[in-house]
């Protein structure tokens, strides 16, 4: 019997059963909102803590780091000791990093607190792993979409929540009002969520895990600081060439150990490669719909581009794009299910080289600006469901939250590459004779830069094979599990 296949359960874990969408939801849209709170209140934290500029910057850098570190890992001990457990383990950590952050102001606390909720990047993998082992199997393919989208619906909640809050209250409160959320979702998956099958043969790669976390380390820090420290300095150059001998090193410890952290064989074969590919291409163009549309938007009228608004004005303007993501993650499983899972890849990226081009457009009106959010965000939401639902049958289950933790992390690091690329740019545009204005030019390169991120997903998405997945096919198992 599979697990598919498994006997009625009591009406009790039913009634959890029923729960869990929801749970795991809400929880990701928390993961999303904790993520870019921050960012409005970045201009004043030097003030707030008496830290230099530099250091607050490590607020959004180190919560990055760590989610990038933690979802293999996370996902990976999940498989082996059970879902629930490393969900709440990360419920845990989102929650006390929250509290820490609610009451201190010094900088070296905060940081830290960022750093703990940087375990908030595993829920999504960890959520999507759950949803398959305790759904019917003709409802896996909508909730893993939804799942997929709660990273847009977070991101453009968070950034007007943050800038109200910072604006008539302390911003302290906005924590607060994070950890009670943080409590009250770890309350509901302790008492609605069931424990999963986990797969406890085997021994957990410690090393692996190490040396993955270092070479992760090396890559990323330089990546993210490489418009302060310059790309050609030599902290970036040694940092970057260390982080390849270390991967090289990994990849080998990883196809040699009996029970390794990420399968890396698996990663070769063309139904998990390609969803890889496009999540971290993807990861870049997401963060930046996002990223280089805010500045745009802030920015100040005059010698550079820039449409004036205030935080919240501009933050406002991002809510269509949520809005798209969570009614367009549906249309992507019917897609899938009517034509197959290339066409669907194949018509994200076409909304997100469309969407993108919009956005390269100079001058155009602030309504066009909104459209080209929207746009994007579609195409955001058609592939980042499309590849949660590729994972899904290419992997087997016993092995899945890892394999979404690979597939979280790549998207994490397309985001940090997009951030260090997007700062980069601009300042290669500055209008002359001013200190921090970008000429438009600055900004269509930009964005051409993550439309070129979507012409290369939609080529690698015509390696995917044609036709539809039923709804009913039997999800893969591990026959050997280790």
């Amino acid at each position: 019997m599979t697990t598919l296949d498994r006997a009625p359960v009591p009406s009790t874990a039913s009634a959890r059963s029923r729960f869990l969408f929801p749970i795991v939801v809400a929880a990701a849209v928390f993961q999303a909102v904790l993520q870019t709170v921050i960012v409005p209140l970045l201009p004043e934290l030097p003030h707030f803590t008496g830290a230099s500029r530099t250091a607050v910057s490590w607020l959004v850098t180190v919560t990055l780091l760590v989610g990038a570190v933690v979802t293999p890992i996370f996902g990976r001990l999940a498989d082996m000791f059970g879902k629930k457990k490393m969900l709440l383990v990360a419920f845990s950590l989102m929650t006390l990093g929250s509290m820490l952050c609610a009451i201190s102001s010094d900088i070296a606390v905060l940081i830290f607190a960022r750093a703990l909720q940087g375990a908030g990047s595993a829920v999504i993998p960890i959520g999507i792993s759950l949803l398959r082992d305790e759904l019917p199997r003709n409802k896996v393919n909508g909730a893993v979409a939804m799942m997929s989208s709660t990273l847009g619906v977070g991101t453009a909640l968070g950034i007007p929540f943050s800038a109200m809050i910072a604006q008539y209250s302390n911003w302290h409160v906005l924590f607060w009002i994070t950890t009670g959320i943080g409590l009250s979702v770890t309350l509901a998956a302790v008492v609605f969520i069931r424990e999963s099958e986990a797969n406890p043969s085997g021994r957990f790669d410690g090393v692996g895990a190490v040396g993955l976390s270092a070479a992760l380390i090396l890559l990323l820090v330089p990546i993210t600081q490489a418009s302060s420290w310059g790309w050609a300095s030599g902290s970036v150059i040694s940092m970057l060439s260390t982080s390849a001998v270390l991967f090289t090193i990994w990849v080998f410890q990883q196809r040699r150990n009996v029970n390794p952290l990420v399968d890396v064989r698996a990663l070769v074969k063309r139904a998990v490669l390609i969803p890889h590919i496009a999540a971290l291409l993807v990861g870049f163009a997401f963060f930046g719909n996002t990223l280089i549309t805010t500045q745009l938007l802030q920015g100040a009228k005059g010698p550079g581009a820039g449409y004036g608004l205030t935080i919240i004005s501009a933050a406002l303007c991002q809510i269509p794009a949520s809005i798209a993501m969570v009614l367009f993650s549906p249309v992507a499983v019917r897609i899938t299910d009517r034509y197959g899972s290339r066409t669907a890849m194949l018509a994200g990226a076409v909304f997100l080289a469309g969407g993108y081009g919009i956005h390269a457009v100079a001058g155009k009106p602030l309504w066009g600006v909104v459209a080209a959010l929207g746009i994007t965000a579609i195409g955001t939401a058609i592939v980042y469901s499309t590849l949660s639902l590729l994972i899904l049958v290419a992997v087997p289950r016993q092995r899945l939250a890892a394999a979404n933790g690979v597939n979280s992390l790549l998207r994490t690091s397309g985001s940090t590459l997009c951030s260090a690329t997007v700062a980069t740019v601009l300042a290669a545009f500055v209008v002359s004779g001013s200190e921090h204005s970008t000429s438009w030019t600055g900004f269509a390169v930009a964005y051409l830069v993550c439309a070129g991120c979507a012409v290369v997903v939609f080529a690698v998405s015509l390696l995917l094979p044609q036709g539809r997945t039923p709804k009913d096919l039997e999800l893969p198992e591990l026959t050997n599990p280790v």
